[in-house]
């Protein structure tokens, strides 16, 4: 007589458990966080002569997401290139696509040569651009410059 109800608690616990996993289950689908949706953002672009790197944020200066072409494998001299550009830009626009970013404001810095490659990819990968704006630092007779290198 006790085995049997020993029996039967044994089982009301396990339907128990399997009850209370369910719900925490279901607690944890509903309250997943949604991504939020943004229409406008900035692409920074930074093209030095070694490498090139764009990451996207909110109008705030939140980073949506970012690539660089070193991330993507490319080695040495081939990171500075404009085709390591636009495919830097067809990683960050795969990453970003979730948040439904649709227009950008660009601010270009540095002097490789991925600078126009990437804004082109930008516009070609579906972003409206409505800005460019070029941030480059330039020098106003600060500091005196290092001597021109010989080749």
């Amino acid at each position: 007589m006790t085995n049997n109800i020993t029996q039967n608690n044994k089982q009301e616990l396990d339907d128990k458990k399997t009850v209370d996993t369910e719900i925490v289950a279901l607690e944890k689908k509903k309250f997943k966080k949604a991504k939020r949706q943004i229409a406008k953002g900035r692409a920074t672009i930074k093209c030095s002569y070694n490498n090139t790197i764009i990451n996207i944020s909110d109008q705030t200066g939140a980073v949506l997401g970012w690539s660089s072409s070193g991330l993507l494998g490319f080695k040495g001299a081939k990171k500075a290139t404009p085709y390591a550009a636009t495919q830097v830009v067809a990683n960050v626009s795969e990453k970003v696509k979730k948040y439904g970013v649709q227009e950008l404001e660009v601010f270009v810095c540095g002097v490789g040569s991925g600078r126009e490659a990437s804004i082109r990819a930008l516009a070609n990968n579906g972003f409206e651009i409505t800005m460019i704006k070029d941030t480059t630092p330039i020098p106003h007779n600060g500091c005196r410059a290092k001597k021109p290198r010989r080749v």
